[in-house]
């Protein structure tokens, strides 16, 4: 019992610690987002704002209060989560260190600097998919998607691969997979059913927008340049956002793809992503190298963004909750069934206590030429309790449980 408060404090500290570095009050570009509708016809991205229009007056209070409930919801979800299949293997120690990870993550970080996007939203959506997909509901799943889908675009990216990923360890008949198992009748029947709406619905905003996107810009730029906490700048950026062709994007942005990939400095980043994937790996060596490979796709497929989108660091933290989310649900498919070592070797150790460090005292990329809270001593000082904990939970769980 001792061990499972002690694991409950130590996330709760590092979702805090991670939060307090960079939550602020929503910026002009979350609060357009929240004012646009479909007051001047159909748009993409449309929905959330015509939704938040229909139950509350459109003001900056307004914003702040839907967009600090969202926030708060979706942490919720996840340390619900995180304490949920932590009592279900208390002594587990690679799901500690995922978690741990996690919540110290440049997720965490932007998320709350980010206070207001839809990206939120379309992670809470996510939940709820891979839970009713858990209980069979497909059809109603693939609605939610669509849904989905018209709060903001980027759900093709963030929750299909993920969710297919899910349906596929809801299909499999036992722990072992082959690539064979894809041509299962019954697995591509539910995929066809949970895909067909989604990609209609993905096709209908591409096409709609290669043809008629053009059509609002003034509409929008006007209507966001005369709120009085909209500036000019961001009213424009906004207004070609909701308005400018996908081929635009794919073909200005598809051409750094590499150089956002490989080169730019947010590719250190990688290197506690890559460490996650090795934890899970370790775990989970049952499965095999086909359902892995499958996974790593899944937690990877956010990357591909980059093709069409010029915020760097922001596409570079969805990878931590898409992985987050199929550790998830792959902890429900083989509930206490995992490949744990008796030890914890003292290599891992190690990394593991260099990556937290690592994510704690870093600088994170912020937009609006901000800067995190706490000066690199303050960040040094706040993460050793986490450190500390982390490491008597391993030398000593027999003894604290």
């Amino acid at each position: 019992m001792k061990g499972k408060v002690l694991l409950a404090l130590l996330y709760f500290y590092a979702l805090i610690f991670s939060v307090l570095k960079t939550i602020r009050f929503p910026n002009d570009w979350s609060e357009a987002h929240w004012m646009l509708d479909y007051r001047f016809g159909f748009i993409k991205r449309g929905l959330a704002g015509q939704i938040f229009g229909f139950f509350f007056e459109k003001n900056e209070f307004s914003i702040l209060l839907v967009s600090a409930v969202i926030l708060l919801i979706l942490y919720s979800c996840v340390y619900f989560i995180v304490l949920k299949q932590t009592n279900d293997s208390s002594r587990n120690i690679y799901r500690v260190t995922f978690y741990l990870i996690f919540f110290l993550s440049q997720y965490i970080v932007l998320s709350a600097h980010i206070i207001g996007y839809f990206d939120h939203i379309i992670f809470l959506f996510t939940i709820l998919i891979i839970y009713l997909i858990r209980r069979n509901l497909i059809f109603l799943s693939s609605i939610l998607v669509c849904i989905s889908l018209l709060i903001h675009e980027i759900t093709f990216f963030l929750t299909i691969p993920i969710s297919l990923f899910a349906i596929i360890i809801a299909e499999m008949p036992n722990e072992k997979f082959s690539f064979k198992e894809v041509l299962n009748l019954k697995l591509l029947k539910k995929s066809f059913l949970f895909l067909a709406f989604p990609v209609a619905m993905m096709f209908f905003l591409s096409y709609y927008q290669e043809i008629y996107g053009k059509d609002n810009y003034l509409d929008l730029f006007n209507y966001l340049h005369g709120l009085a906490f909209i500036t000019t700048d961001i009213a424009d950026l906004v207004a070609t956002s909701y308005t400018e062709k996908f081929t635009y994007y794919l073909e200005t942005e598809s051409k750094g793809f590499f150089i956002k990939m490989l080169y730019h400095k947010c590719f250190a980043f990688s290197i506690p992503i890559l460490f996650l994937l090795f934890i899970v790996y370790k775990e989970y060596q049952r499965i095999g190298l086909p359902l892995f490979l499958i996974f790593t796709i899944a937690v990877l497929a956010p990357l591909l963004l980059h093709f069409v989108a010029w915020d760097v660091y922001r596409i570079w933290a969805f990878p931590y909750m898409t992985m987050f989310l199929g550790y998830w649900i792959l902890n429900l498919k083989f509930k206490n069934n995992t490949d744990q070592p008796k030890q914890f070797p003292v290599s891992l150790i190690i990394i593991s206590t260099l990556v937290m460090f690592f994510l704690a005292i870093n600088q994170p990329d912020l937009f609006d030429f901000e800067v995190a809270r706490f000066t690199l001593i303050e960040r040094i000082l706040m993460v050793m309790p986490i450190l500390v904990g982390f490491i008597f939970y391993i030398k000593a769980p027999k003894r604290i449980f």
